[in-house]
């Protein structure tokens, strides 16, 4: 039931993040390279969490812009969203582990 409460969630914060901007999200694996390596999802960028603060800027310098971060679980996508915050980064969502975040990415296009 948690699980079910979090992804319906997570589908209404992105719902509105999306109609608000007209254009998709950044989305970022903050898994390690080895987890990476065994898949991720389509159109993912990746920086692993403790690194997001100094590589940040390389994908994007825009503090609105909603980026979605996942992990396994939703600590380290917890961890790093914290970092972004910090920066001043006032659209990051905590996707949780990659199942919950496919989830909201299947429920934006349509699948």
């Amino acid at each position: 039931m948690n699980n079910l409460l979090l992804t319906i969630t997570l589908l209404s914060i992105y719902s509105f993040a999306i109609a608000d901007k007209g254009n998709s999200p950044m989305i970022i694996d903050v898994r390690t390279p080895a987890e990476w390596s065994t898949g991720h999802l389509n159109n993912a960028k990746h920086i692993e969490w403790q690194d997001i603060g100094d590589q940040i800027s390389a994908l994007t310098t825009d503090k609105d812009e909603t980026i979605y971060v996942y992990c396994h679980t939703g600590n380290r996508s917890g961890k790093a969203k914290s970092i972004l915050d910090q920066l001043g980064y006032s659209n990051v969502i905590n996707a949780g582990g990659m199942d919950d975040a496919q989830a909201a990415i299947n429920t934006h296009e349509g699948l």
